[in-house]
């Protein structure tokens, strides 16, 4: 049987943190927490980004996690909680997952991603090209 993106969503969501964006926007200055943009940088550049939010795009994001991958971004081995958002936390909830089984912990994701920030009227970044 075929398994869509929605269930793996759905299961995803069943085993990782979600946190708001209200709080997400609690944790924005504090030295402990990375904010990570897994989105295209097309979409960075197109819609701008949580101020101070690190970008790794979804699709380098595990080699830059594994400190045994030639591609490791030394942030990752920081001992820092990571919260992860995409455009509406799709992607964030499959790439959290992903992150918690390879053993980076703690890590999160916000609900409803980047445009629920937006929404929100939360402060957004442009990203020049």
């Amino acid at each position: 049987m075929k398994t869509s993106v929605k269930q793996l969503v759905d299961r995803a969501l069943e085993g990782i943190e979600t946190i708001s964006v209200e709080q997400a926007r609690a944790l924005l200055d504090d030295e402990g927490t990375v904010i990570v943009d897994i989105r295209d940088v097309r979409e960075l550049y197109r819609d701008g980004k949580i101020p101070g939010a690190l970008h790794a795009p979804r699709g380098m994001l595990e080699f830059w996690v594994d400190p045994e991958s030639e591609y490791h971004r030394k942030v990752f081995s920081s001992g820092k909680k990571f919260v992860l958002y995409c455009a509406k936390s799709h992607r964030s909830a499959l790439a959290t997952q992903t992150l918690q089984n390879m053993g980076l912990e703690p890590v999160c994701h916000i609900d409803g991603g980047f445009l629920a920030w937006r929404d929100a009227g939360l402060e957004v970044e442009e990203v020049a090209q």
